[in-house]
């Protein structure tokens, strides 16, 4: 089957799950798309693991106007395949915040450039991609600590009264103290250094019992 016939098959599983008081709901809640059947996204990710991973396939998929189909990209995507030079396409299709989650948690939590992926991302004064490079990078193992101080004090200058970008950067930071327990005291610092601004705010509050000082 071509691309077009694949995505046909998908589509017809997907739809049989259709909800649509739920479509409605991520409607007014923002949550936009072209085409939302209001699958569960615990739905989409199980019809998916059936499918094999094809990156042009998740390339396809990412481009159509409905929900569904760009949530499963996410998963078939494979991230072997995603450096710089595939950003731009993937930070198209970023359209809200659930779009921008998941492809965090599926796709650019596994890739090999995720230092690079903060560095250009979370200049961002678009929230969405920032916000998804700052969960993506909360996840992958490749995070560095220097890097990942640096991306969270561009994504709060790049949007300072964004909520996105403060738990993001909430996420980011307990990640890096976890995992380099001297992060702990860079922290600190970096939060002096940020001007004070909403998402600063959210990022204190949380930060005050989300870690030990």
């Amino acid at each position: 089957m071509d691309n077009t016939q694949r995505m046909i098959s998908l589509l017809g599983r997907l739809r049989k799950q259709m909800n649509g008081a739920v479509s409605e709901s991520m409607q007014r809640d923002g949550q936009k798309y072209g085409l939302n059947y209001g699958v569960s996204i615990a739905t989409v990710r199980e019809i998916v693991a059936t499918e094999e991973p094809d990156y042009e396939f998740a390339k396809y998929l990412y481009k159509q106007q409905v929900r569904e189909l760009r949530l499963a990209a996410c998963h078939l995507a494979v991230a072997s395949k995603v450096d710089t030079h595939e950003f731009p396409f993937w930070a198209r299709g970023i359209v809200n915040s659930e779009l921008a989650e998941e492809l965090a948690f599926a796709l650019l939590s596994k890739i090999y450039d995720i230092n690079s992926l903060m560095g250009i991302w979370t200049i961002e004064s678009n929230e969405l991609v920032a916000y998804a490079a700052l969960m993506a990078a909360s996840r992958n193992e490749r995070t560095t600590t220097e890097v990942a101080f640096i991306a969270a004090e561009n994504a709060v200058r790049a949007n300072p009264d964004s909520t996105l970008i403060a738990n993001g950067v909430v996420a980011l930071l307990c990640f890096v103290a976890q995992r380099d327990m001297s992060s702990k005291v860079g922290i600190p610092v970096l939060l002096e250094r940020l001007k004070e601004c909403k998402a600063k705010d959210i990022i204190k509050d949380e930060l005050g019992w989300r870690l030990e000082y």
